[in-house]
C-alpha cells in the first residue's frame, strides 16, 4: 500500500533528522536548533509546494498552523524533560504516547483497520517503546519524579497533536497540496522565534552543531510532508504509528556514527518493527 510505504519512508526519514539535530544540542540550545533547522528548510520546501503546487484551503491553512505550535510545544517540553535527566523513562513515554493517540482518535472517528493492521499497531507501540530505551548517561540523575512523567506525556500529547492535525489538515486541503506542511512550518518557526526572543537563550549553534542543524532541517521537513501524503492515501490509526518509527533510524545511526551498542532491548525492538511492517502490509 502506498500509504504504508509512504509512513514508513517518513519514520525513517524522521529518524535521521532527529539524530542529526541531537547532535546538534550537544553542543547548542534546543531552541536555537529548533528554530534555524525549520528555517534553513524553508526553501526547499517551496520547491516541494512549487512541484506539486495546488490552491491554498483557508481551512488546511489553520489546521496545519495548529499541528506547527503543537509540536513545537511538544519538541520544547521533550527536550527539557530530557535535559533533567530519567532519560531512560522521558524517551520511550513520549514515543508511545505520540503513537497512541493518533491510534485512539482515528479508530473514534470509524477507521477500520484490518485485524492483521491492529496487531501490527500494537507491535508498533511495544518497538517504539522498546528502541527508545536510551542508556543512562553516566553522572545524571536516575530518579524518576512524577513531574518527569507528566513532561514526557505533556510532550507526547504535543507529537500526537502534530500528527492528527496535519492529517486532518491534509484531508481538508485534498489533491497533492502542501500548504499545510508550509503552514505547519511558519507557526513553529514564529512561536520558536517569539520565545527565543523573549527568553534571549544563550547558546547558537556554531561550528559543528550549526552544520548538523542545517542537516537536520530538510530532513524534518521533507518527513513532515511524505507523512502528510501518507495520510491522504491510509487511516492515520496505521499511518501514525510507522511514522512514530522514526527511533529506528536514529538507534541505528547512533550505531554507526556514535559506534554506540545496542542493547538487547533494542535489538528485539527493531524485530517488532520489522514484524509490523510484515504485518500491517497483510
Amino acid at each position: 500500500m502506498l500509504s504504508i510505504a509512504l509512513a514508513a519512508a517518513s519514520g525513517l526519514i524522521w529518524g535521521v533528522g532527529d539524530f542529526a539535530g541531537g547532535k546538534a544540542t550537544q553542543h547548542a540550545n534546543s531552541l536555537w536548533v529548533a528554530f534555524l533547522s525549520k528555517l534553513v528548510a524553508m526553501p526547499l520546501l517551496a520547491v516541494y509546494l512549487i512541484a506539486t503546487y495546488a490552491p491554498p484551503v483557508p481551512a488546511s491553512l489553520a489546521w496545519g498552523g495548529i499541528a506547527g505550535v503543537s509540536g513545537m510545544i511538544g519538541l520544547v517540553v521533550f527536550y527539557r524533560a530530557l535535559s533533567a535527566g530519567a532519560m531512560t523513562v522521558v524517551a520511550p513515554v513520549t514515543a508511545v504516547t505520540s503513537a497512541a493517540i493518533p491510534v485512539l482518535v482515528g479508530l473514534s472517528r470509524g477507521e477500520q483497520p484490518t485485524s492483521w493492521q491492529l496487531i501490527g499497531v500494537g507491535c508498533a507501540l511495544v518497538a517504539i517503546a522498546l528502541i527508545s530505551l536510551v542508556r543512562p548517561q553516566p553522572g545524571r540523575a536516575s530518579v524518576v519524579a512524577p513531574r518527569l512523567v507528566a513532561a514526557a506525556v505533556v510532550a507526547g500529547i504535543g507529537f500526537a497533536g502534530f500528527f492528527v492535525f496535519l492529517a486532518i489538515a491534509g484531508q481538508v486541503a485534498g489533491h497533492t497540496s502542501l500548504w499545510p506542511n508550509v503552514a505547519s512550518q511558519c507557526s513553529a518557526i514564529v512561536l520558536a522565534g517569539l520565545v527565543i526572543a523573549v527568553r534571549r537563550p544563550r547558546g547558537r549553534p556554531k561550528g559543528p552543531s550549526l552544520r548538523w542543524t542545517v542537516a537536520a532541517g530538510p530532513f524534518d521537513m521533507t518527513a513532515n510532508v511524505l507523512y502528510l501524503l501518507a495520510t491522504r492515501h491510509g487511516p492515520i490509526s496505521v499511518v501514525a504509528p510507522l511514522a512514530a518509527l522514526y527511533p529506528v533510524s536514529t538507534v541505528i545511526l547512533a550505531l554507526v556514527v556514535d559506534r554506540e551498542p545496542l542493547r538487547a532491548v533494542q535489538v528485539v525492538g527493531l524485530l517488532l518493527a520489522v514484524l509490523t511492517l510484515v504485518l500491517v502490509n497483510v
